[in-house]
């Protein structure tokens, strides 16, 4: 078992900040931060990704659908499909599981 310190959640500067709390070969585990109006970067990933909203509200476009999103809320995104949070209206934080390890499949570490 390992837990999870909660203050390793914190983005430094205010932008979108993701913070990786656990890395084992089938999975890996974080906390991604995107501040009310801010933007999400990301690009589409070569894992399978499942995001849950713990706090914020916002939207969520996911190959051609869009959705709100807030505290709750749980997606389930292929891997290689565009996505991306946005329109961002509460600080949202979501906790985002990679299967396997983020960037395992295209040869990271």
């Amino acid at each position: 078992m390992e837990i999870i310190p909660v203050d390793r959640c914190a983005g430094p500067d205010g932008g979108a900040h993701y913070v990786e709390h656990l890395r084992v070969e089938a999975l890996s585990v974080g906390t991604y931060s995107i501040p009310a109006g801010g933007t999400d970067p990301q690009r589409p990933h070569t894992e399978d990704e499942v995001y849950v909203v713990i706090g914020g509200r916002g939207a969520f476009t996911g190959g051609d659908r869009t959705v709100p999103v807030g505290p709750g809320t749980v997606l389930y995104v292929p891997k290689h499909e565009e996505h991306r949070f946005h329109d961002v209206t509460e600080d949202l934080v979501i906790c985002v599981m990679f299967a396997p390890a983020e960037g395992s499949a295209a040869g990271g570490a």
